[in-house]
C-alpha cells in the first residue's frame, strides 16, 4: 500500500498570511498538517509515501518520502497535479489533499474497504461549519446518496433535503484495478476535451471531485466510507484556530 499526498498547491485564501511555504506545511499546535497525515498513514503500517509538490517544493524536507515535482501546478488543478504521479496509482494507493488533518481511525475505516475506488464521507459534516464564515458550507464538497447507500453525485453546494448528503474529506482509495481504471477514464476525457468538464471550465482545470463525477455518470460505482472521528481541514486562518482547538491533545 502507497500513499500519494497532494500538496502542489498554494493556498490562495491562506498564503496571504503565511508567506513562503505550501500550506501542508503550515503548523497546528507546533507541527506541520503533513506531519499529522504521515504519522497517521505510518500508524496505518503505510510507509511508502509520494508528496507532489509546486511552489515551494524546496521547502519539504521529509525524510524516507518519494516527491513528485509538479511543473505546470500553476496551469491545472488538483486532478492534474495528480496525474504528475499517475505512475504510483497502478497499485492500492490511497490519495490525500494535503489540507486536512485527521486521527489514524479515519485512514484505518477507508482502508477496511476492498472496493476498488472508495471515498471518506462524513455525514455530520454540517456541524463543521458552525462559525466558519470564512469558508461557509456552500464550499463543501458534497455527496448525494440514495437509499441504497450509492453515491449519485459528487460536487459543491448541494442541499441537504432529506440528510441524504455527506462531505466528501478529500481522502481515496484505489485498488490496483480502480487506479486503472480512474488513468484510463481520465485519458479518454483528455482526447476528448471539452470546454466544460462538469464544473469546471476545462478538465485541465479540474478538481479531483469532477474526475470522480465523471466516473459516475459513466457508471463507475464508488464505494462511500462513512467515517467517525475527528477531522479538520485547513483552508483559512479561522480553520486554523479551529483545527489548533481540535487537536489540542
Amino acid at each position: 500500500m502507497k500513499a500519494i499526498i497532494i500538496a502542489a498547491g498554494s493556498g490562495q485564501r491562506i498564503s496571504k498570511y503565511v508567506k513562503s511555504i505550501p500550506k501542508s506545511l503550515i503548523n497546528v499546535n507546533g507541527k506541520a498538517i503533513i506531519d499529522y497525515q504521515i504519522r497517521a498513514l505510518k500508524q496505518a503500517g503505510i510507509n511508502e509515501i509520494i508528496i507532489v509538490t509546486g511552489k515551494f517544493g524546496e521547502k519539504f524536507k521529509m525524510k524516507d518520502i518519494q516527491y513528485v515535482k509538479d511543473p505546470d501546478h500553476q496551469n491545472h488543478d488538483i486532478l492534474g497535479s495528480l496525474m504528475e504521479a499517475k505512475e504510483f496509482l497502478k497499485d492500492e494507493v490511497i490519495v490525500l489533499y494535503s489540507d486536512i488533518i485527521f486521527e489514524y481511525k479515519i485512514i484505518k475505516q477507508i482502508l477496511d474497504s476492498k472496493k476498488n475506488i472508495s471515498i471518506a464521507i462524513d455525514n455530520n459534516w454540517e456541524q463543521h461549519y458552525e462559525g466558519r464564515t470564512e469558508h461557509p458550507k456552500s464550499e463543501a464538497e458534497n455527496v448525494l446518496i440514495n437509499e441504497k447507500k450509492e453515491i449519485v453525485e459528487i460536487r459543491k453546494n448541494i442541499e441537504n433535503k432529506n440528510n441524504n448528503v455527506g462531505e466528501f474529506l478529500g481522502i481515496i482509495k484505489f485498488s490496483k484495478q480502480g487506479g486503472d481504471i480512474f488513468i484510463k477514464k481520465y485519458e479518454n476525457a483528455i482526447r476528448k476535451e471539452k470546454k466544460k468538464f462538469h464544473d469546471a471550465s476545462s478538465i485541465s482545470k479540474a478538481y479531483l471531485t469532477d474526475m470522480l463525477q465523471e466516473l459516475i455518470e459513466q457508471g463507475v460505482k464508488i464505494e462511500p466510507v462513512f467515517i467517525s472521528g475527528k477531522w479538520s481541514e485547513i483552508d483559512t486562518m479561522q480553520d486554523l484556530k479551529r483545527a489548533e482547538k481540535l487537536f489540542s491533545n
